[in-house]
């Protein structure tokens, strides 16, 4: 038997180490950084059943079937009867595995971003960044519903959308940017393929697939925006991925831990508020409290920057679709989203609506002076 799987052995049977990082292990120990780190990790899997299970595997072999396909069987000699059910967990789909896989892509990169010395701007705005709803996951088909949606045309509408957001703003001096993160930034929350909640999604990859594509895109546009000036990322909590989003804002601040040019508020608050100037912003899923509710609500939650502010604002998502109305003292305005229609939202006729990843213009005196819009 081939030294390495008798090291990964010994690594398993001493402890608590996932599958991938006895992979990890195994790669530096006997320098094979040439073999892919998953394929490693599948070939250990098979060989620690096979070492554990050897009737079970010598069987197998006789009759021709995967060993990696039984979940359970029984041993029987002249004296015992023997139940054995087999750990079959998916070395890839496991949370652990995932957060190693994330850990040692951040310390081999570990980004160290130099800080971007900016120059005082009299007249300076705040550009607000709201790609809302994207759904990285959600799987849509022209055939059924009229519209294709998938993780590449998404992360294309996103990446295009803000770049248009940005083309538009390029006649006002923006001192200061406010990305909106969350806001089902993924499709679905659980290895089944559902939402938080357990409700059945139409799905595009797998879930560990989806949180890698997120945190790629998020990383792409930040880094393009903390180029034009500070950012500050707010994260909303939202009803498909309540926990898979937390965890990927999580990942996005730990990944510019060492950029003095962002800063973060990724606390679980569903409510989060920016106070820029004379603008109080508020941003909320929307999927919770009343949208008659919210102002009242900004005036409690916030109330030194309510008193210290002329022009509030709350930013709403959700619904997919464009609605704003003036409440007294405060604007609550819903955005559009660049996804496309699924099966379920085409069967209820909840469709037609213009696709779009939208932004705001803010003046430190003069409040919410432009809506930018970039429609696919």
């Amino acid at each position: 038997m081939k030294p390495y799987l008798e090291y990964a052995l010994e690594l398993h049977q001493q402890g608590d180490l996932s599958k991938a990082d006895i992979a990890r292990r195994v790669q530096e120990h006997y320098s094979m950084h040439d073999r892919n780190v998953e394929t490693l990790r599948k070939r250990i899997s098979e060989y620690i059943l096979q070492s554990e299970h050897k009737s079970l595997s010598d069987e197998c072999d006789v009759q021709g079937a995967p060993a990696g396909e039984v979940s359970h069987y029984w041993l029987k000699t002249d004296k015992h009867s023997i139940f054995v059910k087999v750990d079959k967990k998916d070395p890839v789909e496991t949370y652990h595995d995932m957060r190693s896989d994330i850990v040692a892509e951040m310390q081999k990169h570990a980004p160290v971003y130099p800080k971007l010395d900016r120059s005082n701007i009299q007249d300076g705005h705040l550009l607000v960044v709201d790609p809302a709803d994207i759904h990285i996951g959600k799987l849509a088909s022209s055939f059924e519903t009229g519209d294709d949606y998938n993780n590449q045309i998404a992360v294309q509408r996103v990446l295009d959308g803000v770049r248009g957001i940005v083309q538009k703003a390029s006649g006002f001096n923006i001192d200061k940017i406010l990305f909106v993160g969350g806001n089902d930034i993924l499709h679905i929350d659980t290895p089944k393929r559902t939402t938080t909640s357990g409700t059945p999604q139409d799905t595009d990859g797998m879930w560990y697939d989806n949180f890698r594509v997120a945190k790629k895109l998020y990383i792409e546009v930040i880094e393009m925006l903390i180029g034009i000036a500070d950012v500050h990322f707010v994260f909303n909590p939202s009803n498909h991925d309540y926990t898979n989003g937390f965890f990927l804002a999580d990942a996005i601040e730990s990944w510019f831990h060492n950029n003095s040019n962002i800063t973060f508020d990724c606390s679980i608050a569903h409510r989060k508020y920016t106070q820029y100037g004379k603008n109080l912003i508020g941003t909320t899923h929307g999927d919770g409290a009343k949208v008659s509710d919210l102002p009242l609500l900004m005036a409690h939650e916030a109330s030194k920057e309510w008193a210290d502010s002329k022009h509030r604002y709350i930013y709403t998502h959700h619904v997919h679709h464009k609605s704003s109305k003036d409440y007294m003292g405060v604007c609550v305005e819903s955005l559009r989203s660049p996804s496309g229609t699924d099966s379920w939202h085409h069967r209820s006729g909840y469709q037609h609506s213009p696709k779009a990843v939208e932004g705001f213009i803010h003046h430190k005196e003069n409040g919410q002076v432009a809506r930018l819009v970039n429609i696919f």
